[in-house]
C-alpha cells in the first residue's frame, strides 16, 4: 500500500484529503507544521508528500520543500495551496526556490487530487 503524507495546518483539509485518499486505497499520514512534516517524512517514508504553503509562517511549505531536497529526499511533492488565489501571485516549479513536482489549487476536487497523486506515483521519483 502506497503512503501519502499530507502536511497542512488546516484539519479540514487533512480530513478531506484523508477520506479521498484512503477510499482510493492509500495509507495516509498527516502533519500540521513544517517541523512535524520533516519528522513525519523521515519516520513514515511516504511515496508522495502533499504540502501546503502557508502554515505557522506564510512560507513554511516553501522552506520544507527546500529542506527536503537539501536532505536529498527526492519523494515527489505536490504543493496543494490557495496562495495563488489569496495573494494573486503565480508560482512555478523551480529546482532551487520551489523544488516541487506539481501544484494543485485549493480547494481541489477529489478526481483532480487523485489524478495528480497517481501521476506522481507512476513517474519514477516524480520526474526528478
Amino acid at each position: 500500500m502506497k503512503k501519502i503524507l499530507v502536511v497542512d495546518d488546516d484539519p479540514d483539509v487533512i480530513d478531506a484529503s484523508r477520506i479521498v485518499l484512503e477510499k482510493a486505497g492509500f495509507e495516509v499520514h498527516s502533519a500540521s507544521s513544517r517541523l512535524l512534516g520533516m519528522k513525519a517524512v523521515v519516520a513514515q517514508k511516504p511515496d508522495v508528500i502533499i504540502l501546503d504553503v502557508m502554515m505557522d509562517e506564510p512560507d513554511d511549505g516553501f522552506h520544507l520543500a527546500q529542506d527536503l531536497r537539501a536532505a536529498h529526499i527526492d519523494t515527489p511533492i505536490l504543493m496543494m495551496t490557495s496562495i495563488g488565489r489569496v495573494t494573486g501571485f503565480s508560482f512555478g516549479i523551480d529546482d532551487e526556490l520551489l523544488p516541487v513536482n506539481d501544484f494543485l489549487e485549493k480547494p481541489a476536487t477529489p478526481d483532480k487530487l487523485l489524478a495528480v497523486v497517481h501521476r506522481l506515483l507512476n513517474t519514477e521519483k516524480g520526474g526528478r
